[in-house]
């Protein structure tokens, strides 16, 4: 699952930039704006899509729905439609968890090495 990108770095992300964040590709960030109503990245003048953190936090939910726990489109959107806010902030809390696992991993690795 991909990190949280600092919240403060930058206002907008362009569809590669996100693409690259989630390991997907185009395509599928496209895909997934027509299936959930929820990503609408703002158009600039030539119809460059321009992504918000707003939009990337939902992107967030929407691949650990579908990538992480194999949910369908159908299922996923459901979900959000559901509990949106609830969503996010357990989607937060696993990706916070993941981080702090990798560190305590790499610091017992360190500790072994000793």
């Amino acid at each position: 699952m991909p990190l949280n990108p600092n919240k403060n770095l930058k206002l907008f992300y362009s569809i590669g930039e996100v693409a690259e964040l989630f390991g997907v590709n185009d395509t599928l960030l496209r895909f997934w704006e027509r299936e959930f109503p929820q990503i609408s990245p703002k158009k600039g003048g030539r119809g460059v899509r321009q992504y918000t953190q707003e939009d990337i936090d939902i992107i967030r939910v929407i691949y650990n729905l579908v990538k992480v726990r194999g949910l369908r489109i159908e299922a996923a959107r459901e979900v959000l439609r559901k509990n949106r806010e609830g969503t996010v902030q357990a989607t937060e809390v696993v990706d916070r968890l993941r981080a702090i696992k990798a560190e305590l991993q790499t610091i017992k690795r360190e500790l072994g090495e000793l």
